[in-house]
């Protein structure tokens, strides 16, 4: 099995910066996919920003710029800087990764999440 260990949430005040951590362990069989979500409408999850193998690396709107997603690919490692974090920032964070599973069929794995509060 693949786990993802998050790390690096907490409370900040608005304005504040954080510095969220993923480790993968386990069955790693590939990456082609890391990176963070956080609840959506429903049941359903949203991302937040990915990295790519090919270090290729997208954002949702309302983080564009002020968030940074980053990848040491030797640890399965991601990780998220988080700059200018406003109260609506104020979530749960999951670590997602995106590889092939034993059979070699992508998959998706997904940490426990990481609560990130910005409150004044």
């Amino acid at each position: 099995q693949v786990h993802l260990v998050e790390s690096g949430g907490g409370l900040v005040q608005p304005g504040g910066s954080l510095r969220l951590t993923c480790e993968a362990s386990g069955s790693i069989f590939g990456t082609n996919q890391m990176g963070w979500y956080r609840p959506g409408v429903g049941q359903r999850r949203e991302w937040v920003a990915i990295a790519t193998d090919s270090c290729s690396t997208n954002y949702a709107d309302s983080v564009n710029r002020r968030f940074t997603i980053s990848r040491e690919n030797a640890k399965s490692s991601v990780y998220l800087q988080m700059n200018n974090l406003k109260p609506e920032d104020t979530e749960v964070y999951y670590c997602y990764l995106l590889g092939p599973n034993p059979s070699f069929h992508l998959y998706n794995y997904w940490g426990q999440g990481v609560k990130v509060t910005v409150s004044s």
